[in-house]
C-alpha cells in the first residue's frame, strides 16, 4: 500500500472489538494495482442468541409433530425426518458465524475470501437494510443460481455501491416473505 493512500479501522457494531478494515488494499496477487478495490471484514450471517424459552418452544413443536405422524399419518419415516431436521437446526443454530474477509474490484468482481464472483454472472444488485445490518444482494443471471448476499459495515457502504454501480444496475429488494418468517422464528 502507498503511504499517500489512506487506511481506515472502524468498530464493528456487534462485536466491539472486531476492527472493520476498509481501505484500498489489493484482496489477492491477481488485482492489478491499477484496479479500484475496497476490502472489508463482516460475519457471514447475523446470529441471534436464542433464550431457553425458543429451545423450549422447538422441542415442543417437534414432539408435537411427531405425535401427529403417530396417531394420524403413521408413518415412521416422517417422524425420522422430523428428527434429523430438529438436530441439524439445533447444530446450525449453536455454529457461529465465521468472519470472512471481502473485496470489491472494480475490474474483476466480488471476493468472498479468496473466491472470486465475477459482475458478468450478475444482472444487477441491490441494497437490503434488516434493521441495523446491511447487506449487498447479487442477483445471477442464470435462473436457478443462487444470489450471493454479502454483509458489510455502513461506512463503507457508499464506496462499494458506486463500485458496484459502474458495473450493474441496482434494484430496490426487500425481504421476502421467507427471509422475514426465517428472521421471526429467530434462525
Amino acid at each position: 500500500m502507498n503511504p499517500d493512500e489512506e487506511k481506515t479501522n472502524y468498530w464493528d457494531t456487534e462485536n466491539g472489538d472486531q476492527p472493520v478494515q476498509v481501505s484500498s488494499e489489493p484482496v489477492s496477487e491477481k488485482v492489478n494495482s491499477d484496479d479500484n478495490v475496497v476490502t472489508w471484514t463482516a460475519q457471514e450471517y447475523v446470529h441471534i442468541d436464542k433464550s431457553p424459552l425458543w429451545f423450549v418452544i422447538f422441542v415442543v413443536v417437534v414432539l408435537g409433530l411427531i405425535a401427529i405422524d403417530v396417531f394420524f399419518l403413521q408413518s415412521w419415516t416422517f417422524s425420522v425426518l422430523v428428527i434429523v431436521m430438529a438436530v441439524a437446526v439445533i447444530i446450525y443454530t449453536r455454529r457461529p458465524p465465521r468472519m470472512l474477509t471481502y473485496g470489491l474490484s472494480s475490474q474483476q468482481g466480488l471476493y468472498v475470501d479468496e473466491r472470486l464472483y465475477h459482475f458478468e454472472d450478475f444482472k444487477s444488485f441491490g441494497i437490503i437494510k434488516d434493521g441495523e445490518h446491511h447487506s449487498i444482494m447479487m442477483i445471477p443471471v442464470k435462473r436457478f443460481s443462487p444470489g450471493v448476499s454479502v454483509f458489510f459495515p455502513e461506512d463503507a457502504g457508499e464506496q462499494i455501491v458506486d463500485i458496484l454501480g459502474q458495473r450493474l444496475p441496482m434494484e430496490d429488494l426487500k425481504l421476502d416473505v421467507i427471509d422475514i418468517v426465517v428472521r421471526k422464528l429467530r434462525l
